[in-house]
């Protein structure tokens, strides 16, 4: 069997795999797209940052598995893969030492003028005096994101004696306390901080998340550290802040694309690399060697614990793992996008067989920035790594519903835990949620623009809701308003033609007393 790795990998993958028995071809050199020619019947595939598009797997007949000897895997087209019946792996947290120590080779840097002052002294000149630095000992520093990357940058700071203030929305502060990061909220890091270093994950639910806002309350001098995705920091807004006097040292590793160009960091950054993150020998010889006994693994065991683009049973509906996703993104903002402490679930009639096939998507539906396409144990795991607790429960035998999902987040709010539950089904094909909290018989789309608002029930409430939205022209499609007996409320879910905005949702909420008003569009 073929192994065919076509990038400048550590060679121990090579050697482990041809002492397994495999035939490797492993050459950086030549292009990708000559190596698939020559070697079409290669089964495996190993790449770093090479592109995997569908022209290159339909030129591979053979293929099997394609590794990604690194965490991230979108240079893979492994939606397409999956179509072909290929399985796509990673290998998450083999780079996280290296991007952890290239962190703080960057602070020094910056804090030592370290580039300038090799220049200008191999130039000839001697401007001692110009370049009077910082120590980085003593320094709050300031983390986003205590996953792999923020919790070794966490050990890495300690022999520096700094005061580590630490923002991941998804763990308990206990468990960010044991890490050895003080729990602490955006605005506190980047009011007090000294250096703040970002490590979330991209993507829509991180898009600008360093805003003007909170670039507006960064001490002077303080030094921001994006060594996690492009788009992260909204550059505009640190362009403006530092054009208006605001001094802020930028250190970046992430840019639009790898590849030479004119990076559009340049100008307001004093440290800029080329996405070295992961370039260590080291972390290139973790990730070969993950990479080589997972293939090794995949093909003489059938492992697929690994694998992101985990392929279901035949016999399951996909508009029910859909369900699940949008009942997941449904109910976190139901409760107020709180940190999940825990999430239980209940499977009802056919679905019971299928349960674990649901855990990756409600863990992309709920935890914001989760990853995407993961088999259910590796699901499962990111889970435990975001300190959630996960429990699939047994329906009670007395209740009968059909193939439908019960979804319970409990969020932590004031230090309490509180619970937010939500039902759903699907209805001639498309996901619908039938209750949300004591809220029954909704049956509302799981698709395209809601806004939802509880109040206490009284005559005229629908009308006016209808009323201010018709005045900023946004017709509504449908609406639901069953009442709570019990609570006296009622629960409005009003589909619309037009996304209804935060500004216009407060104004709804002010004009009826709401006690809970969001939007999302689904």
């Amino acid at each position: 069997m073929k192994i065919l790795i076509p990038t400048k990998l550590d060679k121990s993958a090579a050697a482990a795999l041809t002492a397994a028995g495999y035939e490797v071809v492993q050459d950086d050199t030549t292009p990708l797209e000559e190596l698939v020619a020559a070697h079409a019947d290669a089964a495996g595939l190993i790449v770093r940052s090479e592109k995997v598009p569908a022209a290159i797997i339909d030129r591979m007949p053979a293929l099997k598995c394609v590794i990604r000897a690194g965490a991230g895997y979108d240079n893979i087209d492994y939606v397409y893969a999956r179509t072909k019946g290929i399985d796509v792996m990673n290998t998450p947290g083999a780079n996280a030492n290296a991007v952890a120590e290239e962190v703080v080779a960057m602070v020094l840097a910056a804090y030592r003028y370290v580039i300038p002052a090799d220049v200008t002294t191999r130039a000839g000149e001697w401007n001692k005096k110009q370049y009077m630095g910082r120590e980085l000992t003593r320094k709050t520093v300031g983390i986003l994101g205590l996953g792999n990357i923020g919790r070794m940058l966490v050990k890495r700071l300690q022999g520096f004696e700094c005061t580590v203030l630490g923002y991941d929305h998804f763990l308990s502060k206990q468990r960010a306390l044991n890490i050895g990061a003080t729990p602490a909220e955006l605005e506190e890091i980047f009011s007090t901080a000294d250096i703040i270093s970002i490590h979330v994950p991209g993507g829509p639910a991180t898009k600008n998340m360093v805003d003007a806002r909170l670039i507006g309350m960064m001490k002077d001098g303080a030094m921001l550290v994006n060594c996690a995705r492009y788009g992260v920091v909204d550059e505009e807004a640190l362009r403006a802040a530092k054009a208006a006097g605001k001094h802020i040292i930028y250190c970046t590793d992430v840019h639009p694309k790898d590849a030479a160009a004119q990076q559009p960091s340049a100008d307001v950054a004093e440290v800029m690399l080329p996405h070295l993150g992961a370039n260590t020998k080291e972390a290139n010889k973790m990730a070969a060697v993950r990479a080589a006994s997972q293939m090794a693994a995949y093909f003489a065991e059938g492992d697929t614990s690994c694998v992101v683009n985990a392929e279901t049973p035949g016999d399951l509906n996909p508009a029910h793992l859909r369900m699940a996703a949008l009942l997941g993104k449904l109910c976190y903002h139901a409760g107020g996008c709180k940190p999940i402490r825990k999430i239980e679930c209940t499977f009802y009639n056919n679905l019971r067989s299928f349960r674990k096939w649901f855990t990756p998507w409600i863990l992309q539906g709920a935890v914001p920035g989760a990853e995407q396409g993961l088999m259910p144990a590796a699901a499962e795991a990111s889970l435990r790594e975001h300190g959630i607790v996960f429990k699939a429960r047994e329906p009670m035998d007395d209740k009968l519903y059909d193939d439908s999902l019960t979804l319970d987040l409990f969020m932590e709010e004031d230090g309490e835990q509180i619970k937010t539950s939500v039902r759903g089904m699907v209805v001639d094909g498309e996901p619908v949620v039938s209750r949300i909290d004591d809220f029954n018989h909704l049956y509302a789309s799981l698709t395209g623009n809601t806004l939802v608002l509880r109040y206490a029930d009284r005559p005229g409430v629908i009308a006016t809701i209808g009323q201010i939205l018709s005045q900023s022209g946004i017709n509504i499609d449908n609406i639901v308003a069953p009442l709570d007996a019990k609570s006296g409320d009622s629960l409005a879910v009003v589909k619309t033609n037009k996304p209804v905005d935060d500004e216009l949702v407060e104004l709804i909420a002010r004009a009826i007393g709401a006690k809970r008003a969001f939007a999302l569009s689904l």
